[in-house]
């Protein structure tokens, strides 16, 4: 007997097919969910809809031999200055542990063969939506394919992916800042291009998501260091680098802005590059004396890890962490 429609199994064989379930007959049962519904289900619970809410998971590369390619010529890998490979690995896994001990699930990329060299800077290689991954697209040759190993782990896991950039298009995931449930703000500069906002404000708007778009000062890196959220009524902006609209933008939205002390320097730089753990707590570099004190004097709980080897590769904390999951409204 057929369990669905209790009439007995037809027999096709010699006869026409339809009719039968196949060619939608009377045991045809329509998929019912929608793709956001199913998340938890059939894909992973991974995704986020601020930069603020409870951190849940997280993905990572523990950087490996591939960083010796700073020891020789480090500009010709987006690099600041050579590291010393053994304590960069053991600074890399002490940021792990840290957030294994706060109950973040964390996830390692995992490339086959020969890591590219910068591919532990995980932010970069995709950004996670109420509804799934867009992966990214790196703009420098010398990261080009990196996102296709963080697509695997993504796919690994269940993550769906809603978006691979095409044609010309280049985006790194830094570059993307959620406002709130419904509004994503890009940063326009050398590393995400028009094309690649195009596509993406494209697939936002598929999920209900609106975008808006903002150029970045010549020099900077990524829109990650113009804009952190650290509670859902506190934003904190670079002084006199943060664009105009950006800073409009969280104003109208109920945020408290604030303006850390500055210079361009590494330390101020590496300020910036913090993980929003939940309201008001961060994972941040170790040892900036400038900063963690202004951080504390607005409520904000610092959880410090020491970088400042990692930081000759031109990153810190944030991008090193690929957030893949958040609680949501």
């Amino acid at each position: 007997m057929n369990k669905v429609t209790g009439k007995p199994k037809s027999n096709t064989k010699g006869s026409s097919t339809f009719g039968t379930s196949a060619y939608g007959g009377a045991g045809w049962v329509q998929r019912e969910k929608p793709h956001g519904d199913e998340l938890g289900g059939i894909w992973a619970r991974h995704k986020i809809d601020s930069e603020w809410r409870p951190l849940q998971a997280v993905i990572v590369h523990q950087p490996g031999e591939e960083l010796a390619a700073s020891l020789e010529d480090p500009e010709s890998v987006l690099m600041l200055e050579p590291l010393n490979l053994t304590r960069a690995r053991e600074q890399h896994a002490a940021m792990v542990e840290a957030y294994e001990k706060l109950g973040v699930e964390v996830h390692h990329v995992m490339p086959e063969g020969d890591a590219p060299p910068n591919q532990m800077f995980c932010a970069d290689l995709f950004v996670m939506t109420p509804q799934g991954a867009i992966l990214a697209r790196p703009a420098g040759q010398v990261r080009a394919g990196e996102e296709r190993w963080a697509a695997r782990r993504l796919a690994d896991l269940g993550t769906p992916i809603l978006k691979t950039l095409t044609g010309d298009a280049t985006f790194e995931g830094a570059d993307l800042m959620w406002l709130d449930e419904q509004t994503a703000m890009i940063g326009r500069g050398h590393r995400t291009n028009q094309a690649a906002i195009d596509q993406i404000t494209a697939v936002l708007a598929e999920i209900g998501c609106e975008t808006l778009a903002v150029d970045m000062p010549y020099g900077t890196m990524h829109f990650m260091g113009m804009l952190r959220i650290a509670d859902s009524d506190l934003a904190i902006c670079w002084p006199r680098r943060t664009p105009l609209a950006t800073v409009k933008a969280v104003v109208e939205r109920g945020y408290e802005v604030i303006f850390p002390p500055y210079e361009d320097d590494a330390e101020s730089y590496r300020a910036m590059n913090f993980v929003t753990l939940g309201p008001r707590k961060i994972m941040m570099a170790a040892g900036l004396a400038k900063f963690q004190p202004f951080f504390e004097q607005h409520g904000i709980d610092c959880v410090t890890v020491a970088t400042d080897e990692l930081s000759k590769a031109a990153g810190n904390i944030g991008c090193l962490t690929g957030v893949l999951g958040r609680v949501t409204k």
